[in-house]
């Protein structure tokens, strides 16, 4: 049982200052972060280069060559290569196979410039621009004071419930984990330690609902790429996809968290008395009025979208509308606002880079259409093949073996396996679970990652076992859930 008496005054074991993700033990990299694995790495970028220079010579396209840049661009990554430097190795490994004039590969980056992928790039960094917006003008804060309100602040279940909505509603609306929870974190740490929750059941119950609203969030990078993938629009995303995954978390959230309290209560993992004092940070006068601005031309723009089944290029217009709509109801004015998108954007160029050169590079593979060869030689055996046993096999590759952003992982399971997906049959709401799982499912296990650590260090906890645990207690039954919708859908 959960009691304000576990508030302590002197300070727990392991407790100090929230730990950045950056200057944490945990590493979730590979060999790359040592200089022996540097070398090791570029060693191996430098034998694939020159593999690709001599496959480049000997082969015209339809060729398995074009499979290089691939395998080389995977490897890389799952050794530790930063994602941009080795999208750019892999480019290269296609410049070489294909050989093309340096005009025709000038005209190519031009048009990888117009291409869908690199629109979703671009759709991140306008969507870093309206959270910039969002936090000067207090609508972020604002959310979650307003459901912590609605909920209450004494009953144990009905705070887990609304730290699980709040944190969720604000994810979906920023359309990041990291950068929400930093905001909800003074908010709802007092709350949660007057209750005497544990450091780690607090952290449970942010990374439940933070995840939660990541999957359903309408503009996030990586559920745009889904619904283009899979040729849907955002209802069918949630019905098929993110929804489930989110209702299963507010059903399971609950438990698991009691459960994790339990654990803990005696350990010594509970917040001092001083943060047990209520977050008093002052938000503008008129923060209320624009927040329901925002969620009124947040929810337009979507009703908007589902009703004319707008495609991916919508993000473009509706983010920067949500961003000015709501500047200027915050009273910042056009100026101001347009300098809070533009520096929410700029911290993401990196993002738009790394998609330009993904689109460059898909480019490139599909002008040497390996994947002509591959269905040629194993049309007979694929006629026969089970649509299941492939969707299984994809949605753990993405999960385990393809690293990266999730959004350019999604494009780079697409690209790669969804003409073969459609050959054999798998509908679109089949696809949108197998790219939900592929590339949501690490973020719940089974290795720790960033947006674990993440989490820990906004709820002071550094028990990364905790973590990782409330993570499979998701990641089973999720599992399980989405195993029994694909079977039935590719029976």
């Amino acid at each position: 049982m959960i009691m304000r008496r576990h508030v302590e005054p002197q300070r727990a074991q392991g407790a100090g200052r929230p730990e950045s993700p950056g200057r944490t033990a945990v590493s979730t990299a590979g060999g790359g972060n040592t200089p022996s694995g540097t070398r090791m790495l570029w060693s191996l970028a430098a034998a694939g280069l020159l593999a690709s220079l001599v496959g480049g010579l000997s082969a015209g396209a339809p060729t398995l060559w074009g499979l290089l840049p691939i395998a080389l661009y995977a490897v890389l990554c799952l050794l530790g290569m930063d994602i941009v430097v080795a999208t750019l190795v892999a480019l290269l490994s296609g410049v070489l196979v294909l050989h093309p004039t340096p005009v025709e590969f000038s005209v190519l980056l031009g048009d990888s410039l117009a291409d869908l992928v690199t629109m979703i790039g671009l759709i991140i960094m306008l969507g870093a621009g309206v959270g910039e917006v969002l936090k000067k003008t207090g609508v972020a804060t604002m959310i979650v004071r307003g459901v912590m309100r609605a909920v209450g602040e004494n009953n144990p279940v009905a705070v887990i419930f609304g730290v699980m909505i709040s944190t969720g509603l604000l994810v979906a609306s920023l359309g990041t984990l990291a950068g929400a929870l930093a905001i909800a974190a003074p908010i709802l740490l007092p709350i949660a330690a007057r209750l005497g929750f544990t450091r780690s059941a607090t952290a449970s119950m942010m990374f439940i609902g933070g995840c939660a609203g990541l999957a359903v969030a309408p503009f996030a990078g990586s559920n745009v790429a889904i619904m283009s993938a899979a040729g849907v629009g955002y209802l069918d995303y949630l019905l098929y996809g993110a929804g489930p995954l989110a209702l299963l978390s507010l059903a399971l959230g609950p438990f698991i968290v009691q459960w994790m309290q339990r654990r803990t209560e005696d350990t010594g993992d509970h917040y001092q008395a001083d943060e047990a004092t209520a977050d008093d940070a002052a938000v503008p006068a008129q923060a209320g009025f624009t927040t329901i601005v925002f969620a009124l031309v947040l929810a337009a723009s979507v009703a908007y979208a589902i009703v004319t089944a707008a495609g991916t290029a919508f993000p473009l217009l509706a983010l920067p509308l949500i961003g000015i709509a709501t500047g200027l109801a915050g009273r910042l004015g056009i100026t101001q606002t347009m300098a809070l998108l533009y520096k929410g954007a700029a911290s993401m160029v990196s993002m738009f880079i790394l998609f330009w050169l993904l689109a460059a590079l898909f480019i490139i593979i599909d002008r040497l259409a390996p994947f002509d060869v591959v269905l040629g030689y194993f049309e007979v055996g694929l006629a026969g093949s089970s649509a299941f046993v492939f969707a299984v096999l994809i949605a753990l590759l993405g999960w385990v073996g393809v690293p990266g952003a999730t959004a350019a992982q999604v494009v780079l399971l697409h690209k790669v396996f969804g003409a073969l997906g459609t050959s054999l049959g798998i509908t679109p709401a089949s696809w949108i679970i197998i790219l939900l799982f592929a590339s949501k499912a690490d973020t719940y296990g089974p290795f720790p990652n960033a947006n674990m650590v993440g989490v820990m260090g906004l709820a002071r906890s550094q028990n990364l076992k905790n973590m990782m645990i409330t993570g499979w207690m998701l990641l089973i039954p999720a599992c399980l859930m989405y195993g029994i919708m694909l079977f039935i859908q590719t029976r």
